[in-house]
């Protein structure tokens, strides 16, 4: 059995391919099903945000490629194309990637604290559907005690660095106060909610708040004192807004080219910023199109981010020795686990030897036998019983120069030449 976390992510993949790859939510359930039975996969979770895809997998395949054949059929692409942009770690090396992911080491953004809850629902996801066995389930353990040491024990997340930051900060190049700004706001998860508290602390006061659930905008609404409306009201509300930034789990664009061109007539051409942070994309490319549009997506953050993550640097390397540990520790356990069944069998075979050794003896002191005399008969026989298929083995190994083998027995067994006991 061996662990193996394949996917692609931003650094491999541009977004064009990601959203392509993406697995939606309320499908996730289906789609870890179908992996399961086409691969024929032990177990598997999938990991899918904006800026990545991965499968964490325990399995008996020699490969990639049947993941990669499953992963093509499911989305509709290429096997070659997949193979082009993809990466595959096996044991160790999976478990060291999955803690670097955890610990936002892998991030486009270095040290950004949303993966790990990504990460944490992934694994939740794949839990409750029945797809984590005692493998994986060590596996995501181990790797969320890492993470949280890393957060603990390093300076990797006190800067605030993260896409909500980034996509704010760009505003600020725009627009040079953002205190007469009004945003629109897309969505209503935890990036969305990162966005708002960033905006209100440059200034902005004049917030609304978009989702498809009225009740779900409501609440981040009020936490903002700022307005919520339901999806289908965004093109009435585009005319108003000078800041648009978008993040949902849509598989289809929000917002099209037209809607916005209606807006720009309306604003007399006064510019709008807008930050795509969603993948698949909410916002159709061609709007990139439209004079006085500023539209970025999450790959445009980069150079932001590059810009604003150095600091974490140093503390990414502390995290990175923390990680190496705790990659080398989960495998040395998990190692150690192979061995329990060949305990148990061992135990189980010599504890019944002693039980038929000990039955005879009783027998023949039931007869009157010496008692010394049946004692002595039955070491020699429970020793002789316990030997014989040791000798037979060691015998042959030396005989045919497995050398190794006979030291093994020797640190097995605590011989050497001095220990006359």
């Amino acid at each position: 059995m061996s662990l193996l976390a394949l996917g692609i992510n931003h650094k491999t993949a541009s977004v064009s391919v990601r959203e392509r790859v993406a697995f939606s939510p309320d499908k996730l359930g289906d789609a870890l099903k179908q992996a399961h039975g086409f691969a024929q996969l032990k177990e598997i979770a999938i990991l899918s945000t904006c800026n990545r895809t991965e499968l964490y997998c325990s399995t008996d395949l020699p490969g990639t490629r049947a993941v990669l054949e499953w992963l093509g059929e499911y989305h509709g692409l290429e096997l070659s194309e997949l193979e082009a942009c993809s990466y595959a770690y096996w044991d160790e090396s999976a478990a060291k990637h999955m803690m670097r992911v955890a610990s936002g080491l892998d991030s486009l953004v270095l040290g950004e604290p949303q993966i790990l809850g990504q990460l944490k629902s992934a694994y939740s996801v794949s839990q409750e559907c029945g797809f984590v066995g005692a493998e994986l389930g060590r596996l995501f353990q181990q790797t969320f005690s890492v993470a949280k040491k890393v957060r603990t024990d390093t300076a990797i997340g006190e800067n605030p660095v993260s896409v909500a930051y980034a996509a704010v900060n760009l505003a600020q190049h725009i627009f040079s106060d953002l205190k007469d700004s009004r945003a629109l706001l897309i969505g209503a998860g935890e990036t969305i909610e990162l966005v708002a508290q960033h905006l209100v602390n440059a200034g902005v006061s004049d917030i609304t708040v978009a989702n498809r659930t009225l009740s779900r905008a409501l609440h981040l609404a009020e936490t903002f004192n700022g307005k919520a409306i339901i999806l289908g009201d965004i093109p009435d509300a585009l005319a108003r807004a000078d800041i648009i930034i978008s993040s949902t789990a849509s598989q289809l664009p929000i917002l099209g080219k037209g809607a916005v061109e209606n807006a720009l007539k309306k604003r007399k051409h006064r510019p709008i910023f807008m930050v795509d942070i969603a993948v698949p994309r909410d916002i159709e490319p061609q709007v990139a199109d439209l004079d006085d549009v500023y539209l970025y997506t999450v790959d445009d953050l980069r150079e932001v981010i590059e810009e604003n993550q150095r600091s974490r640097q140093s503390a990414a390397k502390e995290a990175e020795a923390i990680i190496e540990v705790g990659a080398h520790d989960f495998m040395r356990r998990l190692r150690s686990l192979d061995a329990v069944d060949t305990v148990t069998q061992l135990r189980g075979h010599y504890e019944s030897l002693r039980d038929k050794e000990v039955e005879a003896a009783l027998k023949q002191l039931r007869k009157g036998t010496d008692p010394e005399e049946v004692l002595t008969q039955m070491a020699r026989r429970l020793t002789n019983k316990v030997l014989h298929h040791p000798t037979i083995q060691l015998r042959k190994a030396s005989a045919e120069g497995q050398s190794d083998v006979v030291t093994m027995a020797q640190t097995l067994f605590q011989l050497s030449d001095s220990d006359e006991n």
